[in-house]
């Protein structure tokens, strides 16, 4: 089993970083497709006298954006540190230690359970005390609390299965787990809100649910994987952990901070957006650009995820020039899929997607005047993902972790309040002014990820 892992590896060195990327763009795209589906019903909802109550509905979607951020923060941290550390133990045969890795997982699940229940309890409480509009209050309550709630079940337990299937170096169930929830989320969208009419309760509990398909699988899979691996006749001994939650936790914590700091950046944008007028279609307008944002950043988030374990597998070898290729070659297919691809999806596109998911004639004039910002945006973005992943490859995490800080706190969350105030003053969209200094915060967060590998020689033995 060792030898054949070393082969493994060995093989993956030679991969550049366009052949890493390719698998993770088209599984990071349907994941994020994922996310699309709750606010393609819940721009369609109406309420008990039949009126259109989408926006409404799309705004409490986006209030919710911050807490799901949290969600991500902490499966995505601790997966990675579980990962990490059973295809260590993996490799070696030390089949007692992964043992104990499991029991660990399972105890850091429950704790992530109890958590999130209590956040959940607290949402319930304060939604109402917040001073939104009525109706995006409660249908905020109602969404926040169920997909905070349930999805923190669904979703934290399909760690440990997700982990071992990775550090088994099977992918495809990992893709094929998103398609299954995705699939099962989107019936059971169709079936709650226009069968049964259970509006955004619904929605909320069709994303809780549709999760179970792809847990599922990946748990069937990963005892598939478990079982052949317990059949072989490698294991060996070795020292187990003297605190293995600690083991886990140690890559897990620094890994997930990134994508809190982001979950505290949307949440201050939110709030300095309820404060406007017309607040309403403004937090709607906010959550189309935030989501169609994101969903283009896909391939550039894929490709800084595939670029940690080729720096570090390459910086092992001593091959700097090799990273400093590879991190070339990345920057420029990044910044032609910009050029090439958002570009024209934004111009030709995006003022369909801010109609489709408008139903104020406000939202969608707000919503487009945002999306035409979309191809500068996502590109601001590529400098600080990739060279942030180039620290974490190196094991050189301080510099990103401080820029990551400096982006969030010095950066986007002023420029955006200044952006919201400055528009507001000269008769522009607020949503505009927000979606302005996020640009500006995050370009000016990768000047200073270029300025930082350089001044600190990262890319130096």
């Amino acid at each position: 089993m060792v030898a054949g892992e070393r082969q493994l590896n060995k093989g993956s060195t030679s991969k550049g970083i366009l052949a890493l990327t390719g698998p993770l763009v088209v599984s990071f795209w349907l994941r994020s497709a994922f996310g699309w589906v709750d606010p393609f019903f819940a721009a369609n909802l109406h309420d008990e006298l039949g009126n259109l109550i989408g926006d409404p509905s799309m705004a409490a979607i986006g209030l919710t954006l911050p807490f799901e951020f949290l969600m991500i923060a902490c499966w995505v941290g601790t997966s990675n540190g579980l990962t990490s550390r059973l295809a260590s133990a993996m490799a070696a045969g030390e089949n007692a230690k992964v043992e104990q890795l499991k029991v660990a997982a399972r105890k850091i699940t429950w704790i992530m359970n109890a958590v999130f229940l209590l956040m959940a309890t607290a949402i319930w409480y304060f939604a109402p005390r917040l001073g939104l509009n009525a109706i995006v209050a409660r249908q905020f309550q109602i969404y926040a609390t169920v997909v905070v709630a349930g999805t923190a079940f669904t979703s934290f337990w399909s760690i440990l299965p997700d982990s071992i299937v990775k550090a088994h170096h099977d992918t495809r169930t990992t893709m094929w787990a998103g398609i299954l929830s995705a699939s099962l989320n989107v019936a059971l969208n169709t079936l709650f809100t226009f069968v049964l009419g259970m509006g955004i309760f619904g929605i909320a509990f069709s994303t809780v649910l549709g999760r179970l398909s792809g847990l599922a699988y990946a748990t069937i899979r990963a005892h598939a994987h478990e079982r052949q691996r317990m059949g072989g006749d490698s294991a060996k001994g070795g020292d187990l952990y003297a605190y293995p939650m600690r083991a886990i936790l140690g890559i897990a914590v620094p890994s997930g901070l990134g994508y809190v700091l982001l979950a505290i950046e949307s949440q201050l944008i939110n709030w300095i957006l309820v404060r406007m007028p017309d607040s309403t279609s403004q937090l709607a307008a906010w959550s189309i650009f935030d989501r169609s944002a994101r969903f283009l950043a896909m391939p550039l988030i894929a490709a800084s995820v595939a670029m940690l374990p080729l720096v570090a597998r390459r910086s092992g070898g001593g091959d700097y020039a090799g990273i400093r290729r590879e991190l070339v070659t990345s920057l420029r297919a990044s910044a032609l899929y910009v050029g090439f691809l958002v570009w024209p999806v934004a111009v030709l596109l995006a003022p369909h997607v801010a109609h489709w998911l408008s139903g104020e004639e406000a939202t969608k004039v707000a919503a487009m005047s945002a999306m035409r910002m979309l191809p500068l945006a996502v590109l601001a973005m590529i400098p600080v993902l990739l060279l942030r992943a180039v620290c974490d490859g190196l094991q050189r995490p301080r510099p990103a972790l401080v820029i990551a800080l400096v982006r969030t706190f010095v950066f986007v969350v002023p420029l955006c309040y200044l952006g919201i105030q400055q528009a507001t003053q000269h008769g522009y969209q607020p949503v505009l002014g927000a979606v302005f200094g996020l640009t500006i915060g995050v370009a000016a967060s990768s000047l200073l990820a270029v300025v930082a590998v350089r001044q600190l020689r990262i890319l130096r033995p």
